[in-house]
C-alpha cells in the first residue's frame, strides 16, 4: 500500500513506469467508509503486479488529496489487519516522517515498523532525532519492540554494529537494526525506476532483501509471542 502524503504514485511512475492509470483508490476508500462498505471495497481498488503474487493499492496523485483522508486511516488499519486471516501480508510505504497527511495510525497499529535509512552521517543524525520520537509514540501504544531499522549500504562509511550501538541510547538500549541492504544502484533502479535489469533475481539487493524478509518474519513472531505471553 502507497500511503506516502507526498502524492504522485511514485511506485506506478517508477516500477510500472508510468503505463498504468490507477483508481483514486484512497479517495474511493474514504467514500466507502462514509457509506460503511470499506472491507468490501478494498479488494477492488487494488492493482496486480505483473509477474508476482503482490497486488497494490495506489497512494494519492497529489499531497494536497492526503490531507483529506484522516478520518480513514483507523477503520483501513482494522481492514488491512483482517486480512491476516486470509493469509494475506499488509506493507504499507508511509513516507517521510513528519508530512502532513501521514497515516500515523497505520505507523502506530503495524506489527512491525521499519525506518530505512542510509549508513551516512547526515542520514543518521536525522534518524537518531525521528527514532527517539517514534519509540516513545509506539511505548505508549505497547509497541516500541515493533520498532526496528534497516540499514541501507552498511560500511558507507558506518557499519551495523556501529549504528546500532549509537541507537540503542535511544531505543531503550536495544540495538534496532534489523536487517541491511546491500548497496546496489543497478538492481535498485528496477525497483525504482522500471530498469531492465538481466539476473535481477541473483542481484546483492534482491539477495539481502530476501534477508530482511526472513529477518521481519521471526521480529513479527516474537513480537506475537510476548504479546501473547502478556495477555495471558
Amino acid at each position: 500500500m502507497d500511503a506516502d502524503p507526498t502524492g504522485g504514485a511514485a511506485m506506478l511512475a517508477g516500477y510500472l513506469r508510468g503505463q498504468t492509470v490507477p483508481p483514486d483508490a484512497l479517495l474511493e476508500l474514504w467514500t466507502a467508509q462514509q457509506q460503511g462498505r470499506l472491507r468490501t471495497a478494498l479488494p477492488s481498488l487494488t492493482l496486480p503486479l505483473p509477474d508476482s503474487q503482490v497486488a497494490l493499492l495506489p497512494g494519492t496523485r497529489s499531497h494536497a488529496q492526503a490531507r483529506g483522508l484522516t478520518g480513514v486511516w483507523e477503520p483501513l488499519l482494522a481492514a488491512l489487519k483482517a486480512l491476516e486471516g486470509t493469509g494475506q501480508d499488509v506493507i504499507v510505504d508511509v513516507g517521510r516522517l513528519g508530512l502532513a497527511g501521514s497515516a500515523t495510525p497505520l505507523l502506530h497499529g503495524a506489527d512491525l515498523v521499519l525506518v530505512v535509512c542510509r549508513a551516512d552521517l547526515v542520514s543518521l543524525s536525522a534518524l537518531r532525532s525521528w527514532l527517539a520520537t517514534l519509540h516513545t509514540e509506539l511505548e505508549d501504544v505497547g509497541g516500541a519492540s515493533s520498532l526496528g531499522v534497516v540499514l541501507i549500504g552498511p560500511g558507507r562509511p558506518y557499519s551495523a554494529g556501529e549504528v546500532g550501538r549509537v541507537l540503542a541510547q535511544v531505543c531503550g538500549g536495544r540495538s534496532p537494526v534489523l536487517a541491511s541492504l546491500d548497496w546496489d544502484p543497478r538492481a535498485a533502479a528496477a525497483f525504482s525506476a522500471g530498469a531492465q535489469v538481466r539476473r535481477l533475481s541473483s542481484s546483492r539487493l534482491v539477495r539481502s532483501l530476501r534477508a530482511l524478509d526472513a529477518a521481519a518474519a521471526r521480529a513479527i513472531a516474537g513480537t506475537t509471542q510476548d504479546l501473547a505471553q502478556v495477555g495471558t
